[in-house]
C-alpha cells in the first residue's frame, strides 16, 4: 500500500504547476471589486502590470499589487527567473466567507449585511523567445 502512495506522490509532483504564483486569502475587499483590476493587469506584462495597480484608486489594486509583487518575489527567488520576462499568465479572485452582520432599522427590525471577503490568486508565466 505504501508503494502506491509513493507513486501517487511522485506523479502528482510531476503534474504539478511550475510557475512562480501568489495567492491572498481572505482580503476584505469583495471579489467583483477585484475582479475588474484583475481584469485591466491579465496578459499585460509584469512591470506594466505593476504600474497600472499602483496608479489605480480602485480599492482592490492595493490587494492586488501586494500579490503581484510577492508572485514576482516567488519567481525571482524560488525559481531563479527575471522579473523583465514575466508576464500575468491567470489572474483571478474567488470568494471567500461572508461576514454576516445586521444593521438596526427603525421599529426593531434589522437588514442583513454580507460583508464579502475574496482569495486573490496571479500566476506568472515567462515570455516565449
Amino acid at each position: 500500500m505504501a508503494t502506491r502512495m509513493k507513486q501517487k506522490a511522485e506523479r502528482r509532483a510531476a503534474a504539478a504547476d511550475k510557475r512562480p504564483r501568489a495567492v491572498a486569502k481572505n482580503v476584505g475587499v469583495s471579489p467583483s471589486k477585484v475582479r475588474i483590476v484583475l481584469n485591466l493587469i491579465r496578459g499585460k506584462d509584469y512591470t506594466m502590470a505593476d504600474a497600472i495597480l499602483k496608479n489605480m484608486p480602485n480599492v482592490g489594486a492595493y490587494e492586488a499589487v501586494k500579490v503581484l509583487e510577492s508572485a514576482g518575489a516567488n519567481a525571482e527567488n524560488n525559481l531563479g527567473m527575471n522579473k523583465a520576462n514575466l508576464y500575468v499568465a491567470e489572474a483571478y479572485a474567488d470568494g471567500a466567507a461572508t461576514l454576516k452582520r445586521f444593521q438596526p432599522v427603525s421599529k426593531g427590525r434589522a437588514h442583513s449585511i454580507k460583508k464579502r471577503t475574496s482569495h486573490i490568486t496571479i500566476i506568472l508565466d515567462e515570455k516565449k523567445a
